[in-house]
């Protein structure tokens, strides 16, 4: 009996929930809220969606951590949505205190389970969630690469006039405005990206990428959640299927690429026990000084939230 937990019944939530229910991979989700109502609802609605698109996992929606017990897998989506002018390190306090206690409660009902954290600043929450844990950092782990080079893939199609199913594209560094996009190891069925597109054009692709949250909270006056939902079920998906897919996701990082003790994104190999093994690029000169900057900045906003002192 296989079970995920997605704990947050909002936009991203929701989706994260709909999605997997979709790709029918799993027994039941548990959709969880503090508005037991809220959840119940988007679980019911979903379920019901079962017999037209042919699924057969189970939808549930609660507001007690007792459902969640013996969840495989934990998707954290809970916390508070950026609005506009608002940056991810506005939301450090709110979200950290959020994050933690759901984590606490989880881990009560469920020690084995893998955490996927996708609140927002993620690479603090996802090193809060590692805190209150206790858990090996291969099973706590954030989404935020693959939403990141989803945009940035989108953004090549549109360019290219081709099909975003062509791009493959790796990123790295922090969830934000630091993140740093890899042109040379983006490709289009093969070829180089480099190749294809002019010098000036990929750099204003690149710098749309790093801004794309900000983007959709300008257009919307909300948080994006179709494409971070589909994301978290993607990485979901692996885990459960122990495909061993190559994600960039926020891992903890001892050593690798000169950090440690640091939560970044970086490429891991996803599986059944969650990162199996995070991968190491020969980065150049250009490349590992962008990605230390971006460091120095997730470093400043963890000793934020440690200054904090939320247990």
């Amino acid at each position: 009996m296989s079970k995920v937990t997605v704990v947050g019944a909002g936009n991203v939530g929701a989706t994260v929930a709909n999605v997997l229910a979709h790709k029918d991979i799993v027994n039941e989700v548990v959709l969880l809220d503090i508005n037991g109502d809220l959840a119940r609802g988007k679980a019911l609605d979903s379920w019901q969606q079962a017999p037209i698109d042919y699924y057969s996992t189970k939808l549930r929606g609660t507001e007690d951590y007792r459902d969640t017990r013996g969840s495989d897998i934990v998707v954290i989506t809970a916390g508070v949505p950026r609005k506009p002018g608002m940056s991810r390190d506005d939301l450090i306090s709110t979200n950290a205190n959020i994050v933690t206690s759901v984590t606490k409660s989880i881990k009560k009902y469920s020690k084995k389970a893998i955490i996927i954290v996708v609140s927002n600043p993620l690479d603090v929450m996802t090193y809060a969630a590692y805190q209150a844990s206790g858990f090996d950092s291969s099973r706590v782990f954030g989404m935020a690469g693959i939403l990141d080079t989803a945009r940035y893939r989108a953004f090549l199609a549109t360019e290219l006039d081709c099909s975003p199913k062509d791009l493959q594209a790796v990123l790295m560094g922090g969830h934000g405005d630091t993140m740093v996009p890899l042109p040379r190891y983006t490709t289009v069925a093969g070829i180089p990206v480099t190749e294809l597109i002019e010098k000036d054009t990929l750099k204003g692709i690149v710098e749309r990428t790093k801004k794309g949250g900000g983007e959709l909270v300008g257009l919307m006056g909300t948080s994006a959640w179709y494409a971070p939902g589909a994301a978290a079920a993607q990485m979901v998906e692996s885990i459960m299927k122990d495909e061993n897919r190559i994600f960039p996701c926020c891992a903890l990082l001892n050593g690798q690429y000169g950090l440690n003790d640091l939560f970044l994104g970086v490429p891991v190999k996803l599986g059944n026990t969650g990162i199996k093994e995070i991968m190491e690029l020969k980065l150049n000169k250009s490349e590992t000084k962008l990605l230390h900057k971006s460091a120095d900045h997730v470093r400043t906003v963890i000793q934020t939230f440690e200054d904090m002192n939320i247990s």
